[in-house]
């Protein structure tokens, strides 16, 4: 199946407040390859397919988080459960979770620095509960 995304870019209040929560997040999450772009907090991952998939985040003084939110897949709950913890000390802020949103949808559910809502999740078969 192709990918269905390419990269993700996010815009935060300041980049060096930021910076030490997605430097600790980021290659958690798989993104391991550090680029340097001026202005840029850039990671990226490469897929099975060898595709690159990439994370940057950036300054933008003027940001102001909104309701939207960027969930990335776990591949076990005991995965959401590290990823979680790892979030927590690097510094997410209204951490929710790990909890079961839904009989097949287990989650934690946080904000970075600056607000915007992230959140890791894995989902189960509802026979394998």
């Amino acid at each position: 199946m192709p990918r269905r995304f390419d990269h993700v870019d996010l815009r935060v209040h300041s980049l060096a407040e930021a910076r030490p929560f997605y430097e600790t997040l980021l290659p958690a999450l798989g993104f391991t390859r550090r680029v340097e772009i001026e202005g840029w907090l850039q990671y990226e991952a490469e897929g099975t397919d060898g595709a690159t998939e990439f994370v940057g985040v950036t300054e933008s003084p003027q940001h102001v988080a909104n309701e939207c939110r960027i969930a990335f897949r776990a591949e076990s709950m005991r995965e959401v459960e590290r990823l979680a913890a790892i979030a927590i000390q690097a510094g997410a802020r209204q951490v929710e979770g790990p909890l079961y949103e839904e009989a097949s949808y287990y989650a934690v559910f946080f904000q970075d620095p600056s607000g915007n809502r992230l959140e890791i999740c894995y989902r189960t078969r509802e026979e394998n509960l």
